[in-house]
C-alpha cells in the first residue's frame, strides 16, 4: 500500500506533464534541463545561496467516536467506557484539543491538525467533509462500533487509533481493539494495512513519534530528486527501479554534458563567480574551520553549489545526487562534489553522493523524519563493540543547528579536491541504517559516536559504538552503503518502513 499518493510541487516547478513532453521516462530519470538556459537556471537562485524548501506538514484529522446508549431495565444496556452522552463528548473534544495543541507546539516536524469532531459510526465518518484534505487519521475509540474503523480504512490513509486507561475516561476499545478490530474474531492479525504498531494508549509522546515517521514517509514518498549523471545502485542495476516501486520517487536526470554547459556559463558570469568567492571566504572564516587544500578547489565548491542549487529550485525538488562522482565531475567542476555536498546537506537539501539508489531512499527518509543532515557512509567490519563508518562529504550540522568543526581536505582517494573532515561529536547518540540490495529488509542500530580517527580512508570518519554483540550485526549486513544521524530514531524509521510493506529488524 502506498500511504501517501504522488504529489506536484508548489513552487513553481515543471509539471509532470513538462517533464513527460521533455524527456519521458527512461532508465535514467526524467529530462529535467530541455532548451533550459543558463539564465533561467542562475534566476531561479536568488542572489544569495537559497536554503531548502521546508517540509510539507503532514495534516491530520482527530475523530472522536463514541456511542450514547439508553437505559433498558433489568438489561446490560452500555459497553465498557466513560464516554456516553454528548455532554461527556463535548468535554473529551476539548481535552483532546488540548494534547494536540501540546505536540502542535512542541514538534520538531510539520504537522497540521484538523478540527477534531465526535461522531457515532462509519456513516458519519465517512461524510465528512474536510475528510479528503487528511493525510492521517487519529480515531479516538472511546465506544461505537467496527464500523467507525472500517470507515477510516476505506480512505487509504494511515490510520492511528487512541485509546484512554488512565489519561481520561476510560475507552471501550482498550478492551476490545484486539479481538474484534484487529483480529477480527480470530487468533492471528486481519486486517491489512494497520496493526499492533498503530494502537496507542493514553500516551501523547507515543503518539506524536508515530505522527513524526509519517510526516516523514509523507515528505519521501513521491518526492523529486535531481540525479546528476543519470541513476545507479551500488552493485544493483535494478536499484533506481526498486526506489522507484517502493518510495515512488521521481528522478530528474541532468547529463554531464548539460551540467559542463551550465558549469562554464557559471565560470563566465562575474555575478556568479564573485558569490561563490564571498561564500567560500565567508564559511572559511566561520570559525572552526581549518584549510589543508587549496583555495580555489573551495570556491569551486561553492560555484558548484550555486549550480546545484539552481537545478534542485528549478525542479522543486530537495535531493539530489551526483553519479560517478569520483572520477567524471572532476575536470568538468574542476573540484570534487564532496564539499559541495555537504554544504547542500547543511542548508536543509538532501545531498548524496555515487547516486547509490539502494541508500538512498533511506537517507531520504531519515532526514525527512529528523530535520537533521543526514551521513551516507561505507561501514566497515564491526569487531569489540564498534564499527568505523566513513565517507568524504559528511554534513557540519548534524544536530539541524550548529556547526561542528571541520578540516578542508582533498578526497582520499584522488588527492584532489575539496571535502570537509568533520569532527562529529563524541558521546552523541546515532541512528545507523543498513538497507538491503533487494528493496525487502532494513536493518537500524543505535550507537554512540566513540571517536573520530583520521585515518587512510575517507575522510569524515566516525568509530561508533555499540552494545549489542558485533557478530549480531556482522550477521546482519547486507547492502553496502549505510546512513547514519545524531539522535535516536530508530523507532520512527521502522514504523515508517513497515508502512511501506518492508521488513524492519531493530538490533538491541
Amino acid at each position: 500500500m502506498n500511504p501517501f499518493p504522488s504529489r506536484c510541487c508548489a513552487r513553481g516547478c515543471l509539471t509532470r506533464r513538462d517533464l513527460l513532453r521533455a524527456g519521458g521516462a527512461a532508465a535514467a530519470g526524467l529530462s529535467l534541463l530541455e532548451g533550459c538556459s543558463w539564465k533561467s537556471l542562475r534566476d531561479a537562485v536568488d542572489t544569495d545561496a537559497p536554503a531548502a524548501p521546508p517540509r510539507t506538514p503532514l495534516a491530520v484529522k482527530p475523530i472522536l467516536v463514541h456511542d450514547v446508549p439508553q437505559r433498558k431495565k433489568q438489561s446490560s444496556w452500555r459497553n465498557w467506557g466513560g464516554i456516553h452522552t454528548p455532554e461527556a463528548a463535548q468535554e473529551e473534544l476539548g481535552r483532546i484539543q488540548k494534547e494536540l495543541d501540546r505536540i502542535k507546539a512542541g514538534a520538531d516536524f510539520p504537522v497540521s491538525f484538523l478540527p477534531p469532531v465526535a461522531l457515532r459510526g462509519g456513516k458519519q465518518i465517512e461524510k465528512l467533509e474536510d475528510l479528503a484534505q487528511a493525510d492521517a487519521i487519529i480515531l479516538y475509540a472511546a465506544g461505537g462500533w467496527v464500523d467507525a474503523f472500517d470507515a477510516c480504512l476505506k480512505t487509504g490513509k494511515p490510520l492511528l487509533v487512541f485509546m484512554r486507561h488512565r489519561s481520561g475516561p476510560v475507552y471501550l476499545w482498550y478492551e476490545i481493539v484486539s479481538p474484534r478490530f484487529l483480529r477480527r474474531h480470530k487468533d492471528e492479525p486481519s486486517v491489512p494495512g494497520v496493526d499492533d504498531d498503530d494502537m496507542v494508549v493514553d500516551s501523547v509522546d507515543d503518539l506524536t513519534w508515530r505522527l513524526r515517521a509519517l510526516a516523514g514517509l509523507k515528505n519521501t514518498v513521491g518526492a523529486k530528486i535531481v540525479t546528476i549523471g543519470g541513476a545507479s545502485g551500488w552493485a544493483t542495476p535494478k536499484a533506481p527501479e526498486l526506489a522507484r516501486e517502493k518510495f515512488k520517487l521521481e528522478m530528474q536526470n541532468v547529463s554531464y554534458p548539460e551540467l559542463k554547459t551550465f558549469l562554464v556559463a557559471a565560470r563566465e558570469d562575474a555575478a556568479t563567480v564573485k558569490l561563490a568567492r564571498e561564500r567560500a571566504d565567508r564559511y572559511l572564516r566561520g570559525g572552526e574551520v581549518t584549510l589543508e587544500t587549496e583555495k580555489s578547489f573551495v570556491e569551486n565548491c561553492f560555484l558548484l553549489d550555486h549550480v546545484f542549487r539552481g537545478l534542485l529550485e528549478k525542479s522543486g525538488a530537495r535531493a539530489i545526487t551526483v553519479n560517478s562522482c569520483m572520477g567524471t565531475i572532476m575536470p568538468i567542476a574542476e573540484t570534487t562534489a564532496c564539499l559541495t555536498l555537504s554544504t547542500l546537506n547543511d542548508a536543509g537539501f538532501q545531498a548524496f553522493c555515487e547516486s547509490d539508489f539502494v541508500v538512498i531512499p533511506s537517507g531520504m527518509l531519515l532526514a525527512n523524519i529528523t530535520g537533521r543532515p543526514h551521513f551516507l557512509n561505507d561501514p566497515t567490519y564491526p569487531h569489540h563493540g564498534v564499527v568505523t563508518e566513513a565517507h568524504c562529504s559528511g554534513p557540519r550540522r548534524m544536530d539541524g543547528k550548529n556547526l561542528e568543526p571541520v578540516r578542508l581536505v582533498t578526497h582520499f582517494e584522488s588527492d584532489y579536491g575539496a571535502a570537509p573532515k568533520v569532527e562529529m561529536k563524541k558521546g552523541t547518540v546515532c541512528t545507523n541504517i543498513i538497507p538491503d540490495f533487494s528493496f525487502k529488509k532494513y536493518v537500524g542500530f543505535r550507537g554512540e559516536i566513540a571517536d573520530t580517527p583520521f585515518l587512510p580512508i575517507c575522510r569524515d570518519q566516525v568509530d561508533v559504538a555499540f552494545q549489542v554483540p558485533a557478530e549480531k550485526i556482522a550477521r546482519a549486513m547486507r547492502g553496502f552503503h549505510w546512513e547514519f544521524c545524531y539522535g535516536d530514531y530508530l523507532r520512527e524509521f521502522g514504523y515508517a518502513v513497515r508502512k511501506l510493506g518492508l521488513e524492519w529488524e531493530c538490533l538491541g
